[in-house]
């Protein structure tokens, strides 16, 4: 493949595809995450299928998200200090073994519901490292600044596109022959994201001499992102989203069987409409020329993720519970990436892997806090009072962030006239200085 592509033919939709690192690593993830989905699918039905419990449904999920609540911060610092490069080929190779040991106990009948949450548990030790890393090293691929958010936007696309395409395929597979082939594909499609990895061109690493120890440097990252109002609120909508909204998926088992009355095909095609419209939230911020924006749009979605949610709890009908899944995908990624977006945006790039993990962190440690919260309540009062009450509480979340957008613009437009995002005033200040930190921390 040639190192450019004609901008002509590959549009501006795509063009941080342009960037030959890029493209390489994108392949590569598309490929694996395919297998990433299949296995989520399979291992929500096989415990749900051994156990009949709603609250294990969540305990799995809590298991496999609890690490990056608390170990999420310490890997932002790995990534400020390391090699991001190197750190993803460890923590993907060691995802290919995890995926590979439970797809053995799955294969040969020996699989018990501890055997899956203690993998779990290691699942998420290694992701609450892969997700900070993986989100500092994408902008290390991408040739032109300009093209940071399209590769972000671009990078939720695959994923969702992984969502659409891993639980269709693993609802057929489930039903056909188990739990435990899915698992095993997920395993060998670690393959694919190793070799993109080890054909990266990357320029040699070079270690920032720091005085400072983890602690501080950790310290000092938390005071960068939670001391700057426009940072510290989009980590926080991300948090919210995540507790009161994300619970949705560990319940979807429960809708597929128990309401809509199918099999692990339902599950699937649940799942499926869930990724189709988050793929379309992804291709919609993909097309966006600029961040400019982006704060309507995060208050528009995060209302529609809710609506959505509270429309669905009610639904008995398939094909109308299939519609409201695709609102809801479109909802929930465009809020999560809209935030992603700016942030990337807004961050210092020597504090930007402690940031991302911070992020990381929010979306995927208070999952976890959510999902037991919300499958003990399920146990008491039924999924559908409980989805009802989370997408309540995701819409009314947003309110906050809706009264302070005009405080916050204020505060971000001396960082965007600085970035050329502002053309007309950045236009002398480009050449003297680059990205440059929150106001006062230069």
């Amino acid at each position: 493949m040639a190192e450019t592509i004609d901008s002509g033919k590959i549009g501006g939709m795509f063009r941080a595809l342009r960037s030959r690192n890029y493209r390489v690593f994108f392949m590569g993830q598309g490929i694996s995450l395919i297998g990433t989905w299949m296995q989520q699918i399979a291992i929500s039905w096989l415990v749900y299928r051994l156990t009949d419990s709603v609250f294990l449904l969540g305990a799995v999920t809590f298991a496999n998200q609890i690490p990056s609540f608390l170990l999420g911060p310490f890997a932002g610092v790995l990534a400020d200090k390391f090699n991001r490069h190197h750190v993803l080929l460890v923590t993907q190779f060691l995802s290919m073994l995890q995926a590979g040991t439970l797809a053995a106990l799955v294969l040969t009948g020996t699989v018990q519901v501890w055997h899956v949450m203690t993998l779990m548990v290691v699942l998420g030790t290694i992701n609450a490292f892969d997700v900070a890393t993986r989100q500092a090293f994408v902008v290390q691929l991408v040739d032109k600044r300009e093209d940071i958010s399209n590769a972000i936007a671009l990078n939720s696309s695959m994923f969702n596109m992984a969502r659409l395409v891993g639980p269709s395929i693993a609802g057929v597979l489930i039903a056909w022959v188990g739990e435990g082939v899915c698992i095993l594909i997920n395993a060998v499609s670690y393959i694919a994201v190793l070799a993109s990895l080890l054909t990266l061109r990357l320029n040699p690493f070079v270690r920032e001499i720091r005085q400072e120890n983890v602690w501080a440097s950790l310290k000092q990252g938390f005071s960068y992102a939670f001391g700057f109002p426009p940072i510290r609120t989009l980590i926080l909508i991300v948090g919210l989203i995540s507790m009161f909204g994300m619970p949705f998926s560990v319940m979807l088992p429960v809708f597929a069987r128990d309401i809509l009355h199918g099999g692990a095909n339902t599950l699937g095609y649940l799942m499926g409409a869930s990724g189709l419209g988050a793929l379309s939230g992804a291709l919609f911020l993909a097309q966006r020329k600029s961040v400019i924006g982006l704060g309507k749009v995060i208050i528009f979605t995060m209302t529609l993720f809710g609506t959505a949610l509270m429309a669905f709890s009610f639904s008995t009908v398939l094909w109308l519970s299939l519609v409201l899944m695709l609102f809801t995908g479109f909802g929930m990624i465009v809020t999560m990436a809209s935030c992603n977006t700016l942030l990337q945006t807004l961050v210092d790039e020597d504090k930007r892997g402690r940031v991302m993990s911070l992020y990381a962190t929010a979306f995927m440690g208070m999952a976890p806090l959510g999902s037991m919260l919300a499958s003990s309540i399920a146990e008491q009062i039924g999924v559908a009072y409980t989805l009802l009450g989370c997408g309540f509480l995701c819409a009314v979340s947003v309110i906050p962030f809706a009264l302070r957008l005009k405080r916050l613009r204020v505060m971000v437009q001396p960082i965007y006239e600085r970035l050329g995002i502002i053309p007309e005033i950045a236009s002398g200040l480009r050449t003297a200085t680059k990205l440059t930190a929150p106001p006062g921390k230069r």
